[in-house]
């Protein structure tokens, strides 16, 4: 064999092989915000991986979190809706364009946050207040009234509002 061949072969194939290990162990540990959701599924994470993108806290487990994927694909997650709802009103956000998931507690799956049904005293991470069903059921509000508590201030953050809430 050539020497120079071989030569080429001892730096070129070693190279290949780090870059493809490289490639592959990014793939593997890839965080789910870097992920183009094309299928505009709910991700999954591991445990204080992954920040809500308004308050900056890490996400444990799924209870009460809300994921926001936009029409490029890219998804943003939060610990609760309250955040989601400021978070889009401060980046001008259209719902319209959007799909919009929360997590069901109690279904312990992820629902359409549009077609949802809130109750409005639930101990949420944020403390909002706002927890997410997919039956309607008496005392909880659809979408639309949730999102216009949140934007107004009436959730259970506000100490007035707590006490109406919980006839305290």
């Amino acid at each position: 064999m050539n020497r120079k061949v071989f030569n080429f072969i001892l730096i070129v194939f070693p190279l290949l092989a780090l870059g493809g290990l490289f490639w592959y162990f990014q793939n593997l540990h890839q965080s789910p915000m870097d992920i183009v959701n094309k299928d505009k599924k709910p991700l999954t994470y591991q445990d204080n991986t992954v920040q809500d993108v308004y308050c900056h806290m890490f996400l444990v487990g799924a209870k009460d979190t809300a994921q926001v994927i936009t029409k490029e694909g890219k998804t943003y997650f939060f610990d609760d809706i309250g955040c989601a709802i400021l978070w889009s009103r401060d980046q001008k956000l259209n719902l319209s364009e959007v799909t919009f998931w929360i997590y069901d507690n109690e279904a312990k799956k992820y629902i359409d946050a549009f077609k949802a049904y809130y109750s409005v005293i639930e101990d949420t991470p944020m403390h909002y207040g706002f927890a997410a069903h997919e039956k309607e059921s008496k005392g909880r509000i659809n979408f639309e009234e949730m999102q216009m508590r949140m934007l107004r201030g009436e959730n259970m953050s506000d100490p007035k509002i707590r006490k109406k809430l919980l006839g305290n």
